[in-house]
This record gives C-alpha cells, structure tokens and sequence, in this order.
C-alpha cells in the first residue's frame, strides 16, 4: 500500500513539472525564445546589427 503512495506522490509531482514548464513555455511575453530559461535574454539582432556595421565604418581606412 506504501509503495502506490509513494508512486503517486511521485506521478503528481512529475505531472506538477511538466504542467508549470508548459506553463511558463505558453506564457512568456518576451520577445525572443519561448524556452523561459533566461538564457537568451531577447536578444535584440537589429541593435547587433547596428553595432557590427558601426564597428565595420570605423575599421576601413579612410580613402
């Protein structure tokens, strides 16, 4: 009887993750990847983007 308790307990608790990493995964109003593991931040590509041709400008040698 212990054993289909503990089981359930760890069913539930499992069944808990998926639910809340769903969740958050649908729930994200940030721009940028749907993941929600904050690793990417938005990421702004056109502010890159901007500063790549800003550092290219400054590279070249005056003609």
């Amino acid at each position: 009887m212990i054993q289909h308790i503990i089981i359930l307990l760890l069913f539930i608790a499992a069944a808990a993750y998926i639910v809340r990493m769903l969740y958050a995964t649908f729930s994200s109003k940030a721009d940028g990847c749907a993941k929600s593991c904050g690793a990417c931040g938005g990421i702004d590509f056109k502010k890159i983007e901007q500063e790549m041709e800003r550092r290219k400008q400054t590279a070249l040698p005056k003609v």
